[in-house]
């Protein structure tokens, strides 16, 4: 595809058995591009990655206080969970205290996700669940918003209403970018969702790293209550051993996943905002991706380094445990400064 960059070789033996594309842009704290693999205009949908942003208007109305949500429960409205045991107790805690429905729920139910190894996995066979559903914390954020604007609940999900016009007004303040230019769809949930240049998106993870920099009084006071919750509790964000929860044990790191292939960090004390997102929607490659970004430009943090080699390393395994390949990345920084 036109502006993308190749950013990962995949060998199996000695040749060349797949490319990943994508872009990478990596931001300052002026909002300048200072690194770059492929297009940084390229329009991108965020995807779950927005999900820290979204869940933004809970925290400024004291929407959270006003139910007694605690900041522990409340990170779960940035998280794309795994319906662990404790997520699912978080969420039916939140739905009592604050009188949501859960028929209100759009999506479908769901099972729990298969990838966490918890000694409390929920059993198989036991029914699906909305609660299950890795965006149900989002949806019971936009539910609360949706109710507290004087919306009707029930219309939380459509775009005209008024909790997603004050989504996107919060997605377009972190972003820096026009709401009449964002590009809107429909996500896997049912939800709006957003597109935005690649600059754009990695400027608005170094809003939530860097909060001061944030245009917008309240919202700069909502992410300055939000951020630290993301790593008190990182585990909320997505599960047991996951690439989410591993960088958010960091504190210096604020990061989120999205579908298909797209992420976002912003490091705080660098004072850097990074998105990436390869074109094949490759997901298992985010943990190299991440290793390498932060190898290229100098993070060091030895111990997320070997957890997120863990997940995934550079070694191609096949079905029954046999290394058969690697995995090399293939991009090298085009650096504007």
């Amino acid at each position: 595809m036109k502006g993308t960059a190749l950013l990962f070789e995949e060998y199996r033996g000695e040749l060349l058995d797949l490319t990943h594309y994508g872009y990478i842009t990596i931001v300052d704290e002026k909002g300048k591009v200072i690194y770059s693999a492929g297009d940084s205009n390229a329009m991108v949908f965020y995807r779950s990655a927005s999900k820290p942003i979204q869940c933004l208007p809970v925290i400024a109305r004291d929407i959270d206080k006003k139910y007694g949500i605690t900041e522990k429960e409340s990170a779960i409205f940035a998280g794309s969970h795994m319906g662990e045991k404790f997520h699912v107790e978080t969420l039916k805690s939140i739905f009592k205290k604050a009188d949501l429905k859960y028929d209100d729920l759009i999506m479908k139910p769901a099972a729990p996700s298969a990838a966490y190894a918890n000694e409390e996995r929920i059993k198989e066979g036991l029914p699906k669940s909305k609660f299950y559903h890795n965006c149900s914390g989002k949806h019971a954020a936009l539910m609360l918003t949706q109710r507290e604007l004087g919306g009707d609940i029930k219309d939380y999900w459509k775009i005209d209403s008024v909790g997603q016009q004050e989504v996107l007004r919060t997605m377009s303040v972190f972003s820096e970018f026009p709401e009449e230019k964002v590009i809107i769809g429909i996500d896997g949930c049912g939800v709006p969702v957003f597109a935005y240049p690649m600059k754009n998106i990695a400027i608005a993870f170094k809003n939530l790293a860097c909060i001061d920099t944030i245009k917008d009084d309240n919202l700069m006071e909502a992410a300055n209550k939000f951020v630290p919750r993301m790593n008190l509790a990182p585990e909320m964000i997505r599960g047991t051993d996951s690439r989410c929860t591993i960088l958010n044990s960091d504190p210096n790191i604020i990061a989120k996943s999205g579908a298909n292939g797209v992420y976002c960090i912003g490091l705080k004390k660098e004072r850097l905002g990074i998105a990436f997102k390869t074109i094949d929607g490759n997901m298992d490659l985010i943990p190299n991706l991440v290793r390498e970004i932060f190898k290229q430009i100098g993070y060091i943090n030895p111990e997320i380094d070997k957890k997120l080699s863990e997940i995934h390393s550079d070694i191609v395994i096949n079905d029954n445990g046999t290394p058969v390949g690697s995995y090399k990345p293939a991009f090298t920084f085009e650096k504007h400064f």
